[in-house]
């Protein structure tokens, strides 16, 4: 994931070379100058999509959320239903957690009982609250150790995607490259082990998930040149089962019998050494950052990788396999079985890490069992979870680097004149290496079969140059300054059908919508925005029935739960960070006279409207 890195104050200012911090805003750039109140508009629609399923049940109760996505299946969908159309105008705050931590919120609570659980960014302080009491006391806040060097390695804010529950313990990962176990009833830590090696760049900021008692997590550092990788931890003691890197040989990368890719052109002997030129993969990148799903019936885990290390693609000709890609792996043993390269020899910065949702959808009078990934490359993939055929890819946001997918090799048709080279300055890119869409989830509602997606809509000028390996530090060799797309808008929360690719509705936003979506069986979907605010809508037609200012711009991700009382409640953090509160926004810290931080032109405006503070706010009727 390419960004400015925050290495020691003393380098800082020659890293300068991210999108954020360098180039002038382009033409395309626009203000948002109006009141945030009145600057969403939907355009109605009522397509459904009969006869769409959740390939995977909702763990635990319907009132609970024990996974990050509440699900296997990525699908963020509730069959809570309280909440309708029709009374989601009264939804009122219900009451407030300050997290005690600044930067980005991203990731979501658990919820399990009557306990929420909670994890901050970076120290990555998790608290257990009582839902059963008045004033939701705590029951325990457990500060893990914490190295403070990762401050200074991780790419893009301090930022942590969440926890999973599991046989009375909450699993987490810590950005300096641990994975711990918490007991979900004391607080205290059941065990704790090194997953990562922060000296080399690697840290951890990825939710894990368990399967089949063990614990999944994957590494991030794309842009410090490690070597991305998935790993899996026995659930009891915290011992690694197996490790399969993305990038080398077949032995490394766990490729063996059980490989059976759809294209041939993925058919071969150490394809993840052989694309790249010597042994540069030992450095290229292909992390796992985002998020994973899981099919209990394949038994597949599904997860992304991240972009080719460095930026420059004159430094390692070829496909660059496996970065930027969707693979599935055995869940018992990490074997790879399918891979899909969304982005061959990336030079944009797309990785692939966005979550693949696995719904079972009709399309052209047949059910197929589908992933559905909206990546950062400006497509939205139907794909065959069982053997990584890409059914549909059509275009979610503007974008002209590309004029389409080849259904025949499941390849993009790339645009030359949006190819980048060194030194070499191409403008007017579009998505921008924050993607069309970047972490940020998606959701999907069996009710009416659509996904409701956050998008960006920003387009760069990139310009890579050459750099030097050095282990643990920044390894990108490009600029990228990005500014906003066509149509003056710079975000849009969209409802999408993956049968015919088609957008059914959309709600502009200033800003890049960068928290994610919320789908619920009352019928309405629910997000927020980076100026901070909690819209609720309706799911079919996109009109906005409710919204509320919370204290700091949104990049986390709704959930919804019953409380002891029977009600229904949404929570959601609010704490504008990641990307775009770090590294991109203007002036939205306190601090700025002693950070010696450059700050980012892509929204040198959003300071109107938010400024840090990192806040859990809850709602019901």
């Amino acid at each position: 994931m390419g960004r400015v890195l925050r290495a020691r104050a003393a380098i800082l200012p020659l890293i300068a070379v991210a999108a954020c911090n360098s180039g002038e805003k382009g033409a395309a750039d626009s203000s948002a100058t109006v009141d945030p109140q009145v600057t969403s508009s939907a355009a109605t629609g009522t397509a459904s999509v009969s006869g769409a399923q959740i390939a995977v049940a909702h763990a635990g109760p319907p009132g609970e959320w024990q996974m990050p996505a509440g699900d296997y299946a990525n699908s963020r969908y509730s069959e809570l239903a309280t909440i309708t159309p029709q009374n989601a105008a009264n939804l009122k705050v219900s009451w407030a957690f300050s997290t005690g931590v600044l930067r980005g919120h991203e990731g979501q609570p658990l919820v399990v009982g009557n306990t929420m659980y909670v994890v901050t960014p970076y120290p990555n302080v998790s608290y257990a609250i009582d839902l059963a009491q008045t004033g939701q006391p705590l029951k325990w806040k457990f500060r893990p150790q914490n190295s403070q060097q990762a401050i200074g390695k991780a790419c893009c804010d301090v930022v942590n995607r969440g926890a999973a529950y599991a046989d009375g313990k909450i699993f987490y990962n810590l950005l300096d490259g641990h994975t711990i176990a918490v007991d979900a009833a004391t607080g205290n830590q059941v065990w704790r082990t090194k997953m990562g090696d922060l000296s080399r760049g690697e840290t951890i900021t990825m939710a894990p998930i368990v399967v089949k008692g063990k614990v999944i997590v994957g590494s991030s550092g794309g842009e410090m040149g490690v070597r991305g990788w998935i790993a899996a931890l026995d659930e009891a003691t915290g011992k690694e089962v197996w490790r399969a890197y993305n990038i080398g040989p077949d032995k490394d990368v766990k490729v063996g019998p059980k490989f059976k890719t759809f294209y041939a052109h993925d058919r071969g002997k150490d394809l993840g050494a052989t694309t790249w030129p010597g042994d540069t993969w030992k450095t290229g990148g292909g992390a796992v950052w985002g998020w994973l799903s899981y099919d209990p019936v394949l038994n597949l885990i599904y997860h992304g990788t991240s972009n080719p290390g460095p930026w420059n693609e004159n430094q390692r000709t070829g496909d660059n396999k496996w970065t930027a890609a969707i693979l599935a792996r055995d869940g018992d043993t990490g074997e790879m079985v399918w891979a899909l390269q969304v982005t061959p020899h990336d030079m944009w910065d797309y990785d692939a890490v966005n979550e693949n949702i696995l719904v079972d959808l009709p399309i052209k009078g047949q059910t197929r069992k589908v992933l559905v990934h909206f990546d950062r490359n400006g497509f939205a993939y139907t794909v065959d979870r069982a053997t990584g055929e890409v059914i549909l890819a059509e275009p979610f946001v503007p974008m002209n680097w590309s004029t389409g997918i080849d259904l025949a090799t499941g390849r993009p048709n790339v645009v030359e004149t949006k190819k980048t080279a060194q030194d070499k300055n191409v403008k007017d890119i579009c998505p921008s290496l924050e993607g069309g869409k970047n972490q940020q989830p998606a959701a999907f509602s069996p009710q009416t079969g659509l996904f409701y997606v956050p998008t960006n809509n920003l387009c760069m000028d990139f310009q890579a140059r050459a750099v030097t390996y050095i282990a643990g530090t920044p390894f990108i060799g490009g600029n990228a300054p990005e500014k906003g797309g066509p149509g003056g808008y710079r975000g849009e929360f969209i409802a999408w059908d993956a049968t015919t690719g088609k957008k059914i509705w959309g709600i502009k936003e200033p800003y890049p919508v960068w928290g994610g979506a919320l789908a619920t069986a009352g019928g309405v979907v629910f997000y927020g925005t980076l100026d901070g605010w909690f819209k609720a809508v309706d799911a079919r037609s996109g009109k906005v029935l409710w919204q509320f200012k919370v204290g700091s711009g949104v990049v986390g991700n709704p959930v919804t739960y019953t409380g002891p009382d029977g009600k229904q409640y949404v929570a959601i953090y609010a704490g504008i960070g990641g990307d775009m509160g770090l590294l991109i926004a203007g002036d939205v810290a306190a601090n700025l006279p002693y950070d010696v931080r450059e700050r980012g032109t892509t929204l040198p405006d959003i300071a109107r409207w938010t400024s840090w503070g990192g806040e859990l706010f809850v709602f019901s009727l």
